[in-house]
């Protein structure tokens, strides 16, 4: 920038042409007389519109397009090592999410589709070869977290564990399935 520039503040709408320059402290004079000083990071040069079309209409439109062309990327998804041993298939025992509603069930009635979802979520997911599976269970008083145990430990083919606390918080449960045990 230099004397005699017009310019506009990047902040407020402010033009006016630059009178002075000292110490890094610009002084213009704006549209109505008035002197205003600013750092120079707070102007940028005005462009008129001959400039402007000019850029737009005098430029090489197969080039721009060449440019463009060449600097896109092919965007790679990383997947980090803790995501790639995540588990994929999550089953959520909540109640609300397993009927429309609970108005004629009794506890008993909830408890009960709610593990028999459970094993027959297990079973499809040893029929389909599937590693491993959380359930969530959420941690209530503990009752489904314990019949769900129970459930696992009839299976000699799994492992069941804690879920990850950062991603479930306490309320989960992981299952690894061995393929390769014999049932």
């Amino acid at each position: 920038m230099k004397i005699g520039d017009r310019v506009e503040t990047i902040d407020d709408d402010l033009s006016g042409e630059i009178i002075n320059i000292s110490d890094g402290t610009i002084t213009i004079e704006d549209d109505d007389g008035f002197e205003l000083q600013f750092e120079a990071n707070e102007l940028m040069l005005s462009r008129n519109k001959s400039s402007l079309r000019s850029a737009v209409f005098d430029s090489d439109i197969e080039e721009v397009k060449r440019e463009k062309e060449s600097k896109k990327r092919k965007n790679v998804s990383t997947v980090k090592p803790k995501e790639r041993h995540a588990p994929k298939f999550e089953v959520d025992l909540h109640i609300h999410n397993l009927t429309e509603s609970t108005k004629n069930m009794t506890n008993f009635d909830m408890l009960n589709l709610q593990l028999d979802t459970a094993r027959g979520q297990l079973e499809f997911a040893i029929r389909k070869r599937i590693p491993k599976m959380v359930f969530i269970h959420g941690v209530g008083e503990g009752v489904l977290k314990q019949e769900l145990e129970t459930l696992l430990s009839r299976y000699n083919n799994i492992q069941f564990y804690d879920a990850d606390f950062k991603t479930y918080g306490i309320g989960a449960t992981e299952v690894r399935i061995f393929q390769n045990v014999e049932a």
